[in-house]
C-alpha cells in the first residue's frame, strides 16, 4: 500500500513520543520524573469544569457555528483587545481544536506548493512538519544562545526570497523561554510590509512571562492586517486535553478558515467552547507566580550543576546545552532516561546538542529531577576520567 510520500516522510512529534515512551515505562512500574511534555501539573480550575457541566445539562451537546459560539468568539475579541489596544470583533475569530489546529488551518490556507516560510531555530517540534504536510518549504533561519536566541536581522533578510510566503514568530519561545522585545518584533513588522509576506505570530505561551514586558504582534497596527494570531487554552488555563485553541485575523482569513474547518472537523467540542467561555474570566496569576518559583528553583539548581543555559523569560521551558558531555543529545537524552528522568533532544527542536526539560511540574518532580541530573552528570564526569 502506498500512501502520501509527504507524510511519509514525516517524523512523528518527539515532544509526544518521548512522553508516551516515558508514560510507558511507568505503566510497567519504572519510577520515571517526566518533564517531556510542555502541559501544566495544574488541576483545570473548578469552575471551567463546571461551566461545561452545566452546558451539557442544558443541552449544549450539539453542532454549533464551524467557527465556534458567538458569544466565546466576542468575548476572545474583547480579551485580546482589552490586552493589546485592538478593535477585533468575533468576526475576526475562529474557534480551533487546539493552537495546532490554528496553525495547521492557517499553513493550509496560505500556502501554495514551492512556497517558502522561514521558521527561526530553535523550533516548536510541529512547525517545520506542517509547513511540509501542506506543500510548504520550510526555511530555517538559526538564532544562538550567544545572541539571547534571537536571530540576527541580516540573517533574516538573507532568507527572502521571491517565494517567501510568511514568516513563524513564537514568543515567548517553546523550546527557549525567549521573549522578543519590542524593537524586534517591530523589525519583524516592518519586514512583512516592506517584502509584502505574513505573520503568523504563534502567542499561546502570552500569558506566562516572567521578566519585563510582553509585546504581542497585534500591537502593531501597520502590520496587522497581515498578521495571523494564533492562540490557546491550553497553557494559560491548564486546560491541555479540552482541545481549545483560536485564530485573530482580518475577516477575510477567517471566512476562508471557516471553510478549510467546515470540511475538516466541524465545531470545536460544544461543551470545551463554553468551558472556554468561563474560562476567560478567570485569573491564571496563581500559576504564573508557581511557575516563576519553579523557574527561579531550577536557575539555582542548574547554576550550581555548572550548566550551560540562558534563563528564560517566559513560557515553561529550560533549553540547556550538552555538548561538553561528549554525548549527543539524542544518546543523552537515552541515558537520562535509564536514571528516570525524561527530557526532549535538542535536535527535536533543530538545536542538535540541547535539552529541553519543561518546569510545568510539580516542585517534588523538579527536585527530584535535580538529584537524578548531579547523579548522573556525576557518573557521565567519572566515566570521562
Amino acid at each position: 500500500m502506498k500512501f502520501s510520500t509527504k507524510i511519509e516522510s514525516l517524523q512523528p512529534s518527539a515532544t509526544i513520543e518521548l512522553n508516551s515512551k516515558a508514560l510507558e515505562l511507568q505503566n510497567k512500574g519504572y519510577e520515571i520524573v517526566r518533564l517531556t511534555a510542555g502541559e501544566p501539573d495544574f488541576e483545570t480550575p473548578q469552575p471551567i469544569i463546571n461551566a461545561a457541566y452545566q452546558a451539557m445539562k442544558e443541552g449544549k451537546t450539539k453542532y454549533t457555528d464551524n467557527k465556534g459560539i458567538k458569544e466565546l468568539r466576542q468575548k476572545i475579541a474583547q480579551y485580546i483587545n482589552k490586552k493589546y489596544s485592538t478593535n477585533y470583533n468575533e468576526n475576526n475569530v475562529i474557534v480551533t481544536n487546539g493552537g495546532k489546529q490554528a496553525l495547521f488551518n492557517s499553513l493550509f490556507l496560505i500556502t501554495n506548493p514551492g512556497d517558502e516560510i522561514i521558521v527561526i531555530d530553535p523550533s516548536w517540534v510541529s512547525y517545520d512538519a506542517q509547513i511540509r504536510m501542506v506543500g510548504g518549504i520550510p526555511v530555517h533561519v538559526k538564532a544562538t544562545k550567544e545572541n539571547n536566541y534571537i536571530p540576527e536581522k541580516k540573517h533574516l533578510e538573507n532568507a527572502i526570497t521571491k517565494k517567501t510566503k510568511a514568516i513563524i514568530i513564537n514568543s515567548p519561545n517553546n523550546p527557549t523561554g525567549v521573549v522578543y522585545d519590542k524593537e524586534f518584533m517591530s523589525f519583524i513588522s516592518k519586514l512583512s510590509i516592506d517584502h509584502d509576506f505574513i505573520i503568523l505570530s504563534d502567542e499561546v505561551y502570552d500569558a506566562l512571562v516572567y521578566d519585563g514586558d510582553y509585546t504581542s504582534m497585534a500591537n502593531f497596527e501597520k502590520s496587522r492586517d497581515r498578521t495571523i494570531f494564533v492562540n490557546s487554552f491550553s497553557k494559560t488555563w491548564s486546560m491541555t486535553g479540552w482541545r481549545v485553541g483560536y485564530t485573530i485575523a482580518n475577516e477575510k482569513i477567517i471566512t476562508q478558515m471557516a471553510k478549510i474547518q467546515s470540511h475538516s472537523t466541524s465545531n470545536v467540542n460544544t461543551p470545551s467552547q463554553y468551558a472556554a467561555l468561563k474560562a476567560l474570566e478567570i485569573d491564571n496569576s496563581y500559576m504564573v507566580k508557581e511557575f516563576k518559583k519553579r523557574r527561579d528553583y531550577l536557575y539555582a539548581e542548574f547554576i550550581k550543576l555548572g550548566l550551560t543555559f540562558h534563563k528564560p523569560k517566559g513560557a515553561f521551558y529550560y533549553f540547556i546545552d550538552i555538548s561538553k558531555y561528549g554525548l549527543n543529545d539524542k544518546e543523552f537524552c537515552e541515558k537520562l532516561l535509564e536514571y528516570g528522568l525524561a527530557v526532549v533532544p535538542g535536535s527535536a527542536f533543530f538545536c542538535d546538542g540541547h535539552i529541553r526539560l519543561s518546569f510545568a511540574a510539580s516542585m517534588n518532580d523538579l527536585q527530584k529531577a535535580v538529584e537524578i541530573l548531579k547523579k548522573f552528570l556525576t557518573d557521565l564526569e567519572t566515566e570521562r576520567v
